[in-house]
């Protein structure tokens, strides 16, 4: 396994994070393809063996079960100060109308509630899972801050937002002398791009840490355009609606990725993932495991050095892309 700092902190993290989004209680929530606790931990426990130290959840996956299977897991299986755990904060977790959001008064209660259902004092990293467009941002860094200041985090994050969002963020908390966001939890893969238009520039010039959901776009890019559907893709709905507007394009990309694997000798994840892992910018690709191949997949891509005729074939059959994943 490879350590890097992430962005320009001095926290160690695996260049792979394993996203936990696949661990929680199947009828909890809408995520129906999930993994219950049984199932979820021999995937943590195989991640910490690979070397793996970093675990992104979040409040709102399988109705925190998530983050309960996750930190039980990790409170059995590893030392607290050893490994770096990262939630988020901004879905709606109860009907009342405090329930969800960026406000302070959220965010000061889904802080508490996170911390006890992953059985741990602190979090590593507490992330913003989007923007809130109706609460002040300044109320919103603020909350972070004195978040930070309390013990409860060690850095914050920030997820899918636009350029100029995250830019006015950076800037206020700078101005105030508040906790700064160290990393951008943002949707990227090679059907997806939009995000080096602005976003990927301005994480470089920050010196923000770049941690990608969905690298493999929703499995698309591990296997052919005309392959059956996973039971995730079918129950999926917010991944339906993702790449659905550019499938000429995107099935020209799949192409490409299928014949560099076919001609290496490896899998479609790993090419596709070789790929992230050669951006300088990226820190570490978020990935999710239903199969334990998947988690090998993950790993042996650190070892795979794509040449640059490569990376221009791969990068090539690219159109742009309707802004996607913000939601």
């Amino acid at each position: 396994m490879q350590y890097v700092n992430l962005g320009k902190t001095g926290l160690k993290v695996s260049r792979i994070c394993l996203g936990c989004m696949t661990y929680g209680v199947p009828d909890r929530g809408s995520h129906l393809w999930t993994l219950d606790e049984q199932a979820s931990r021999p995937f943590i426990a195989r991640a910490l063996e690979l070397g793996i130290n970093f675990f992104d959840t979040a409040n709102v996956y399988s109705d925190g079960t998530s983050e309960e299977i996750v930190g039980r897991a990790l409170a059995d299986m590893a030392r607290r100060d050893e490994v770096v755990i990262a939630t988020k904060v901004h879905g709606k977790m109860r009907p009342d109308p405090n329930g969800g959001g960026l406000s302070r008064k959220a965010i000061l209660t889904e802080i508490d509630h996170s911390l006890r259902r992953l059985g741990t004092d602190y979090v590593d990293l507490y992330q913003i899972h989007r923007f809130d467009y109706n609460t002040p941002v300044e109320e919103t860094l603020e909350a972070l801050h004195d978040v930070v200041k309390a013990g409860k985090a060690r850095y914050i994050g920030a997820s899918s937002m636009y350029a100029w969002q995250f830019c006015k963020a950076l800037h206020l908390a700078d101005r105030h002398g508040w906790t700064r966001f160290v990393s951008m939890q943002n949707h990227y893969n090679l059907i997806y791009r939009e995000e080096e238009r602005e976003m990927m520039g301005l994480c470089h010039e920050e010196g923000i840490g770049v941690i990608p959901w969905s690298p493999l776009a929703r499995g698309k890019l591990t296997r052919p355009w005309t392959a059956e559907p996973t039971a995730r893709a079918l129950t999926d709905e917010f991944g339906k609606t993702l790449y659905v507007t550019t499938e000429e394009a995107d099935q020209r990309v799949i192409e490409q990725v299928l014949s560099v694997a076919a001609a290496r000798g490896v899998s479609p994840a790993q090419i596709a993932l070789a790929w992230m892992l050669h951006k300088p910018v990226v820190t570490a690709p978020i990935i999710g495991a239903s199969k334990m191949h998947q988690l090998e997949d993950a790993v042996a891509a650190l070892s795979i050095s794509l040449l640059p005729e490569e990376i221009a074939a791969l990068e090539a059959p690219y159109v742009p892309h309707p802004v996607l994943g913000f939601a």
